[in-house]
């Protein structure tokens, strides 16, 4: 289903309207408390800096303060009912934040700044948990990029419209009517969201902060690939904090552009953010695909390092509008580089949230995001560290710019090399998106969690990655040693821990291992997938099923999902070639093959000739 089609579902469609909004209103109150104090009060410059130092850490101390007590909220109670009420608690904040605007006093808007800090800290954890439950497992990733792509946009809208209405003829009348309005239509987009039961409704609350504050931080590391991609969140919003924070100094010094520049470059960004989030979905077809991880991260790279040398001194011109900026030297160059920092920005970001929701058990999802958001918010501070300390150091935007991309090359090469599982990922999605277009039938009937044998007819050399590529969970593959040592793809197998195997008369040693790692694996709850003919097939025929498959299931008899493969015979990669003697040549890039997924049979009750004749029905006549 086209993700876009989720906007006409209502158990989507409000709840999405709902954090947009939220993201409006959180924007637009905040840009105008800016124009406000910024220009409209007289005051002095050394008062200016001392609030717009305050503002961010009065946002950010809730995060410390509240985020394990807001995943605990999300986790015990309806996730709909805590929205509206949260909603609620907006009209309140804005109300007051209207007072402020009309009083004109710094003092109390920023009282709402540190509210509205509470209002992000308790909205997260419902965000981001609420979408497993109303969203398909296919529709994860789809969902998510909607969402990212609503934030985006809202934000970016959201400040056009704060800042525009304090600004206008109507000032603090015109601000209070937005935010009080818009809080107003996010609670009623709220009263549509429907029933989405507590994912723990017995669980215990504890109001010790510090106590559960590290309890939910130990929660985000129960499991690795879910740790690692919540670092690399907290990586993505540090590399936004100190871009974004720069933007208003760095478009002034090195765009010569005054605030329709400024305007511009987030548009871009957000435009780029959004587009990439929403090419998410395509991109991987439907599921959880964390091999965008380390392209997203790739692009983030080299486009700020192109940024750097598209502008690193100063221009001879000053506070030009757009479009005089855009038709000067290097102008349209330093749009696209913002707008393609965006883009990949989106392929890095968004499967990392589809898979932390995904991979986490749905009764601790609430508290693992709320573990994210603390994770996130010392990133963020790290980011000001960062960006204060370098700049302090004499170093100039640009450099700074540079500097970070350099730095977003080594901490997620850092991360992929502590979780090789986004490489493999990476280097599979490549290789099957260049070659292959795989239509895929019951791969749903895969189980999200829990032990269980996979059995699959060997056509070809990619038969692996197709399958790799197409089930959600990861998969522990058996293979031929000699195929697990195929250059390039070899470094795809182990870091897959892949297991190889060899026949009982060639190396009873290592067939000995692969049967032990095969039941451990399965006795640690994970996915075995096996090739219990043996070998590739030599005539595109199915060969008989050895009883390795029988001796698998004897020792532990877990549910059994048969494969067929169709389509694979006439590939480069089959051995159709070698045998009609023929030079191994690509007859045609992204051909259509097939991957089916029939029901699971009962392992204590199935035979290797049974298991034979289901996968057999299932590939047909299509080779």
């Amino acid at each position: 289903m086209n993700q876009f089609r989720l906007l006409a579902r209502r158990r989507f469609a409000p709840f999405f309207a709902v954090q947009a909004l939220a993201a409006f209103n959180d924007n637009a109150f905040r840009n105008a408390t800016v124009v406000l104090v910024g220009f409209q009060l007289g005051l002095s410059t050394r008062q200016i800096g001392f609030y717009s130092n305050l503002a961010p850490a009065l946002f950010i101390l809730p995060f410390f303060l509240f985020s394990a007590s807001a995943g605990q909220l999300a986790e015990k109670y309806e996730k709909h009912t805590l929205i509206r009420w949260v909603k609620v608690f907006e009209i309140v904040a804005m109300g007051v934040a209207a007072w402020g605007f009309y009083a004109r006093s710094p003092l109390l808007l920023f009282v709402v700044l540190f509210l509205m800090g509470v209002h992000s800290t308790v909205f997260g954890p419902i965000k981001y948990a609420i979408l497993p439950q109303v969203l398909k497992p296919g529709e994860l990733v789809g969902g998510n990029g909607l969402v990212e792509t609503g934030t985006s946009l809202a934000i970016l809208i959201g400040m056009i419209a704060g800042g525009a209405a304090m600004a206008s003829h109507f000032g603090w009348l015109a601000a209070g009517a937005l935010v009080v309005g818009i809080a107003l239509v996010g609670f009623t987009a709220s009263l549509a969201i429907p029933r989405v039961p507590a994912a723990a409704p017995g669980l215990k609350f504890n109001w010790n902060l510090l106590a559960e504050s590290w309890h939910v931080l130990r929660l985000t590391g129960n499991e690795r690939a879910v740790f690692h991609s919540i670092l690399g969140i907290s990586w993505f919003w540090f590399f936004g904090g100190v871009v974004t924070a720069q933007l208003p100094n760095y478009t002034r010094l090195y765009l010569g552009g005054g605030a329709s520049v400024e305007i511009l470059v987030l548009a871009l960004f957000s435009i780029g953010v959004g587009v990439g989030s929403l090419l998410c979905e395509r991109l991987s077809g439907h599921k959880v695909e964390i091999g965008l991880v380390p392209l997203g991260a790739f692009g983030m790279t080299l486009f700020g390092v192109l940024l750097y040398f598209a502008r690193h001194a100063q221009p001879a011109y000053r506070d030009v509008d757009w479009l005089v900026f855009l038709h000067a030297p290097g102008g349209w160059w330093i749009g696209l580089d913002m707008t393609l920092i965006g883009l990949f920005a989106g392929f890095f970001i968004v499967p990392l949230f589809a898979l932390v929701q995904s991979r986490t058990p749905r009764g601790e999802l609430s508290r693992v995001i709320a573990g994210n958001n603390i994770i996130n918010a010392v990133f963020l501070v790290a980011a000001a560290v960062f960006a204060f300390g370098t700049l302090a150091a004499g170093l100039t935007i640009p450099q700074l710019f540079l500097l970070t991309a350099l730095l977003n090359a080594a901490v997620t090469l850092w991360i992929f090399l502590l979780v090789p599982e986004f490489l493999m990922r990476f280097v599979g999605w490549l290789l099957i998106s260049a070659l292959y277009r795989v239509r895929m039938a019951g791969v749903d009937r895969v189980p999200d969690d829990g032990a269980a044998l996979l059995v699959c007819n060997h056509v070809s050399f990619m038969d692996a990655l197709i399958i790799m590529g197409s089930v959600r969970r990861p998969v522990r593959f058996v293979m031929y040693y000699r195929i697990f040592r195929v250059p390039v793809l070899s470094f795809v197998f182990r870091a897959a821990k892949a297991i190889p195997i060899a026949g009982g008369r060639e190396n009873p040693e290592l067939l000995a291992r692969a049967f032990d790692a095969i039941d451990a694996a399965l006795a640690g709850g994970e996915l075995v997938c096996v090739f219990p003919e043996g070998g590739l097939t030599l005539d595109g025929d199915i060969a008989a099923f050895r009883p390795g498959v029988e001796k698998i299931l004897a020792r532990r008899a877990v549910p059994v999902f048969p494969l067929a493969l169709r389509g694979l015979w006439r590939s480069m990669w089959s051995r159709r070639d070698s045998r009609l003697g023929r030079a191994r040549l690509p007859r045609r890039f992204r051909a259509h093959v097939g991957l089916a997924v029939g029901a699971a049979l009962d392992g204590a009750a199935t035979d290797a000739a049974q298991l034979e004749a289901a996968v057999c029905a299932l590939r047909g006549s299509e080779a």
